[in-house]
């Protein structure tokens, strides 16, 4: 099965995959500036998200192996890859086994170590929004019931980018919730030992995110050999949402 994306512009493929319960719609507004620079950007749905197909399978591996499908259906290469948080795992996976599509790899605030799982409230919220009839009858009751797992709005409107209008006045969520929650574990594993990829390659981590510290650093020289990191000022894990301005500039910039 094909991966679902929105393609905007003509040009270089950048390809750009978002992160764990996001879409690539999240993206939109980025997309539409490197479409300007030249880039043919595909902003795709990771299996089990947005509009792409579920299964119950789930995992880097899988994620990986249905980008190298969607390259060869797609006839692109040579591409550049930007992937956040888990589809920044995604693209490190990729691109240390498919190194021959990827001319420069981007990675946006996560490592290739491994992270233990944080996303419990998260998906206890979601989990019984999906089952609650009345939250589901509009967006704004959606908000205020999901506000009892989740203070954060920002956070809270990331999440809720997943309802759509199953019928009228019903709401459901896109992503595969089961199927995630199932195989949760496998979003902080951490990058197989001895993976490398010897191209170009940019880490940007938020200034007041903790995803990827000083520490770090020695184990991403290990895989990455020509690795640069760069802190995004004013942004936390969605660095790209917080500052993307700066966000823009230095991937425009390592481009």
């Amino acid at each position: 099965m094909l991966l679902h994306a929105n393609i905007i512009g003509e040009g270089k493929p950048l390809v750009i995959l978002h992160g764990f319960l996001g879409m690539g719609d999240n993206w939109k507004t980025l997309a539409k500036q490197f479409a300007k620079d030249g880039y043919e950007v595909h902003l795709v749905d990771q299996r089990n998200h947005g509009r792409s197909f579920h299964s119950d399978d789930f995992s880097y591996q899988y994620m990986a192996e249905d980008l190298k499908v969607y390259c060869e259906e797609k006839g692109i290469s040579n591409i550049s890859l930007i992937g956040h948080s888990m589809g920044g795992k995604t693209a490190m996976l990729f691109a240390t086994l498919y190194p021959e599509v990827v001319s420069k790899l981007i990675i946006a605030d996560i490592g290739p170590k491994f992270y233990p799982q944080h996303h419990q409230t998260i998906l206890e919220g979601l989990q019984s929004l999906s089952i609650n009839k009345e939250a589901l009858q509009g967006r704004k009751e959606a908000d205020a019931f999901l506000s009892n797992y989740i203070s954060e709005l920002g956070i809270r409107q990331f999440l809720l980018k997943n309802l759509y209008w199953v019928e009228k006045d019903v709401l459901g969520l896109r992503v595969n919730l089961p199927a995630l929650i199932a195989q949760i574990n496998s979003i902080g594993e951490a990058l197989p030992e001895n993976s490398f990829f010897d191209k170009p390659t940019l880490f940007l981590r938020g200034e007041a995110s903790d995803y990827i510290l000083d520490e770090d650093e020695a184990l991403i020289q290990s895989a990455f050999a020509k690795a640069k990191l760069i802190t995004i000022q004013n942004a936390g894990h969605w660095l790209h949402a917080e500052n993307p301005r700066s966000f823009y500039e230095e991937t425009m910039h390592f481009l």
